[in-house]
């Protein structure tokens, strides 16, 4: 790109800005920022963000006038950040000509020993319509695509039914989602990850009791999910916990909490038991054990646990000088060949990417590929549904849908005679409470006023350290070894967490990782050295919390603000509770001792004061759950224990909506679980034959 394609406030001010990141990143035996393109990645970040230029043009007069004072402007973190961002970067973004950076760090993106096969492998067959295709009526619909509208659609098609999937997002391919650092689900960058949705056209609202501030997918705030084909598993970490028993009994073991709206499920542990166990064969879970508080299996781990790098065996020798516990991390990952399709080849980028071999699996490359295979289930991308349509009796007899793909407007009523609504916890409370009728005039199934309370996620708590020694040896995915020790069982505390290591990180990532705790200047030569010495003897323990749930932690819609098919967009409102700070506080200072005895040198946990912690509104994101509450009575709850809203017995949500409480662990599997029953319960059985769970996957091997 010549400078005269690039942004015009670039091209205006190239001198100032060549100058300006040339601070951020110096040159020295590697490439300065300018001389790896920096201008060029500063150009497309504003493509996409131009509200930034106001910001970066104060720089450039402050610059002109102070220039002594410049690191003391207050938005110049900001700016560092977006200059390493692209620095270190995959060379894509343009901030990284060569990998110049990868090479000074010593990061890799690809397998030690190479790729064994063409990567990206082929994907799946799938069953693509457009709008004008669709038929008027189907047997059933399902709203999303993800863990639980997958299940629904396999088990609805497998059992006979015509299906229609329903996806907001596009299905984009392996290659568009295994590369790019900067629009990646689990950086924040500010720009929009490729697994959608765009920051163009799909507003939030978050109410934090004064005004109502306007959110965009980009911002943490608006409590992202990816929303795509497959949902989040198609870039998910893939951590797959089963909930332990007394996950399920929360209220009973600890008492409610003052201010808290804890609850026991309805069913337990035993009565999900099987259905965890025919997610782990059916999806694909490699593991060991469950660790302590788990509750008995009826069949081992389908997979064995993926091989390992150093940081388990220093972790492994810490735990043992605590008298700590360790498991295996459960993975949805195949460590051997499984269902059709290759091993993990254990490469540096798993969390926020789809897989180059297609060994993470997800509803995308499992459930949906077997639904599609039996010829009687099809997906509508870029496809909103608007509101589910009753009869004069109150009945649910479709679906209004709306075209999102730009240049593509339509409209359609479509019927079906079930629904299942699996969107994910906000958009699936959004979907219920814009459904408005005469006999619910609030909203389907909330007349009780329960449907979008309850609304959770998952805290983190953890701690990053130094070590002396090389502690990061690029083999993925990353989680290798975790303590279940402290999910229950903690002192004066309700609930607990899990705590692993991290990811493979990115190395813009680490750059922030290491600077948001103080181990990294923003910019400069030491932190560019700090980036050669730090990145590879970092090493993160990190754990999500059990939250306790809160009625006024919710999402509602805005009628005041739609998104661009029209439709009324969802306003989050809420806080954490007081016990969550503590459990984060705990999980802190356990990954912390855990780091000191495994020999690091430097220690930081997460830290802040409880006031911080409670800002921003409620807990949400990739985790979210519980606003349509599974229960036994309809005046607190929106689903009854098999998913079916009450007063209505031919619709059923079937994602993380229906969780009462969380767990202290990802919550996918469980997700998966409680789809697989509720879809039974609708379908009248479902018996999978085992060839029927083999459908073979293409690969170009």
């Amino acid at each position: 790109m010549t400078l005269d394609a690039l942004h015009t406030l670039v091209a205006q001010h190239e001198d100032a800005l060549r100058s300006l990141v040339d601070l951020v990143v110096p040159r020295d035996d590697f490439p300065s920022a300018s001389d790896s393109g920096a201008l060029r990645h500063l150009s497309r970040l504003l493509d996409e963000r131009p509200d930034w230029e106001p910001r970066i043009t104060a720089l450039v007069t402050a610059a002109g006038e102070r220039p002594t004072t410049l690191e003391s402007h207050p938005d110049w973190p900001w700016f560092a950040g977006l200059v390493s961002s692209g620095y270190y970067a995959d060379p894509a973004n343009e901030g990284n000509d060569g990998a110049a950076s990868w090479s000074m760090i010593g990061w890799r993106r690809d397998p030690a020993g190479g790729w064994p096969v063409d990567v990206p492998v082929a994907e799946a067959g799938r069953t693509v319509i457009t709008a004008g295709q669709a038929q008027d009526r189907y047997d059933a619909i399902v709203i999303g695509s993800g863990a639980g509208g997958g299940v629904a659609a396999c088990g609805l098609a497998e059992q006979g039914r015509r299906v229609l999937v329903v996806e907001s997002g596009r299905w984009p391919s392996i290659a568009e989602l295994s590369t790019d650092h900067i629009r990646n689900p689990r950086s924040d960058w500010g720009v929009a990850p490729l697994s959608g949705p765009p920051n163009q056209g799909n507003p939030r609202v978050l109410d934090d009791g004064r005004t109502h501030l306007p959110l965009r997918p980009s911002d943490y705030a608006w409590s992202n999910n990816a929303m795509t084909a497959g949902g989040g598993t198609r870039v998910y970490g893939a951590q797959a916990w089963r909930f332990t028993p007394l996950d399920f009994r929360m209220a009973s073991t600890y008492g409610v909490p003052d201010g808290a709206a804890l609850a026991d499920w309805p069913i337990g542990y035993d009565d999900l038991e099987r259905y965890y166990t025919r997610a782990e064969r059916e999806v694909g879970v490699s593991g060991d054990s469950d660790g302590t508080w788990g509750g008995h299996r009826s069949e081992p781990f389908p997979m064995p646990p993926l091989p390992t790098g150093r940081q388990r065996a220093r972790l492994q020798d810490g735990a043992d000088r605590l008298g700590m516990s360790t498991v295996h991390v459960p993975l949805l990952i195949n460590s051997t060949p499984y269902l059709g399709r290759h091993a993990c080849q254990q490469c540096s980028m798993c969390v926020g990417f789809a897989c180059p071999v297609d060994a993470k699996n997800g509803s995308q490359n499992t459930m949906l590929t077997r639904a599609f295979a039996t010829r009687r289930c099809e997906i509508l991308l870029e496809t909103r549904a608007v509101r589910l349509r009753t009869d004069a009796a109150g009945r649910v007899v479709g679906v209004t849908l709306r075209g999102t793909a730009p240049g593509d407007s339509w409209e359609r009523d479509i019927d079906a005679a079930e629904i299942v609504v699996a969107a994910g916890a906000v958009e699936s409370a959004r979907l219920l409470l814009a459904s408005t009728s005469d006999r619910e005039p609030n909203g389907i199934g909330n007349n009780a006023d329960q449907v979008g309370r309850h609304l959770q996620a998952h805290v983190y708590g953890g701690a990053t350290a130094l070590f002396d020694d090389v502690m990061e040896d690029f083999v993925g995915p990353g989680p290798s070894i975790a303590t279940t020790d402290f999910r229950h069982g903690n002192e004066g505390l309700v609930g607990g967490g899990m705590i692993a290591n991290e990811f493979v990180a990115l190395p813009a990532n680490i750059y922030t990782y290491l600077n948001s705790v103080g181990l990294l200047p923003a910019s400069g030569i030491e932190s560019k050295h700090g980036m050669r010495d730090l990145a590879r003897r970092m090493v993160r323990l990190m754990g999500p919390i059990q939250e306790v749930t809160m009625a006024d932690s919710r999402v509602r819609v805005d009628r005041g603000t739609v998104d661009g098919t029209g439709m009324p967009v969802a306003v989050l409102s809420g806080t954490k509770h007081h016990e969550d700070f503590l459990n984060r506080s705990m999980l802190a200072e356990r990954s912390a001792a855990w780091l000191r005895a495994a020999g690091a040198r430097t220690v930081t946990t997460m830290g802040g004061s409880e006031e911080e912690f409670l800002r921003g509104g409620p807990s949400g994101g990739q985790h979210q759950a519980g606003t349509c509450r599974m229960g036994d009575d309809p005046a607190t709850s929106v689903v009854d224990a098999v998913g079916r809203v009450w007063g209505h017995d031919n619709l059923r949500v079937a994602d993380g909506s229906v969780h009462v409480t969380n767990g202290g662990v990802n919550p996918v599997l469980t997700i998966f679980a409680t789809a697989l029953r509720t879809i039974e319960d609708m379908a009248g059985g479902w018996t999978t034959l085992p060839e029927a769970a083999r459908v073979a996957v293409p690969a170009n091997a």
